[in-house]
């Protein structure tokens, strides 16, 4: 008894879904579609913004963690080159007091060189978020497009059939062979099969690549070489001012 009912209640339920679409008006329903595309897209580009934000936020954040460590190292060196100078001046008492200072400053330093590396690593996760959100926008963003220009071409394309069938009626009416009002005409047949084709193939192209990553993916580069050259620039000033005290 409950496999009758059961199958009864999918041929039901089959056949109220198959006179709902026939009833349907394909134009609301393309309408619809795009409407539903578009919201889509606007969720997305949102939803990208934020993700784009915290990566700036993150940068900043980043530019004032190296900022900070590059004040304490420098105040580092200039106690430690204090304490140096009145030692030699034979203030031990002073000297003492600065290499006080130099510890305290190198301990902020090592906290200072942690929270930046931190920082540093929650930045780049966020590059790569970023980037794939971009790629995502994009890719969606031609999706789109597409499915716009695909709206033009079924819309014609459905004009073009309501003038074929009341051709197909007409000659019906004419040889005899009009169709019962419940059986769909090959033209209606022909739409669904090419908009569900279509539909396909536009889904099929959301995987295309993006090129907004590999240019991302060169600025870090640029940004990783400037970091080297400014680090062998900090080494050798370094070493300038080493030289004169060796020379003394």
């Amino acid at each position: 008894m409950f496999k009758v009912i059961r199958r009864a209640w999918r041929y039901l339920v089959f056949a109220l879904s198959g006179r709902l679409d026939e009833l349907s008006d394909p134009r609301v329903q393309i309408e619809q579609a795009i409407q539903e595309a578009k919201e889509r897209h606007r969720r997305l580009s949102q939803q990208a913004a934020a993700v784009i934000g915290n990566e700036r936020e993150l940068e900043m954040r980043l530019a004032r963690s190296m900022e900070e460590t590059e004040r304490l190292q420098a105040n580092t060196r200039q106690a430690l080159l204090l304490a140096e100078r009145t030692r030699v001046a034979g203030d031990e008492r002073k000297a003492l007091s600065y290499e006080d200072s130099a510890r305290a400053f190198a301990s902020r330093l090592v906290a200072a060189e942690s929270a930046q590396r931190e920082s540093r690593l929650a930045h780049e996760r966020a590059t790569q978020a970023s980037a794939q959100a971009r790629a995502a926008v994009e890719t969606n963003a031609m999706a789109l497009q597409k499915k716009i220009a695909e709206r033009m071409r079924l819309l014609s394309q459905l004009d073009q059939a309501k003038v074929q069938e009341e051709l197909n009626r007409a000659m019906g009416d004419l040889s005899g062979l009009t169709p019962a009002d419940e059986t769909p005409t090959m033209d209606e047949v022909r739409d669904k099969i090419e908009k569900r084709y279509a539909r396909a193939l536009g889904e099929a192209e959301l995987t295309s690549g993006s090129v907004e990553a590999r240019m991302i993916e060169v600025e870090r580069a640029a940004v990783d070489a400037e970091g080297a050259a400014r680090l062998e620039a900090i080494r050798e000033s370094l070493n300038a001012e080493r030289k004169p005290e060796v020379e003394k």
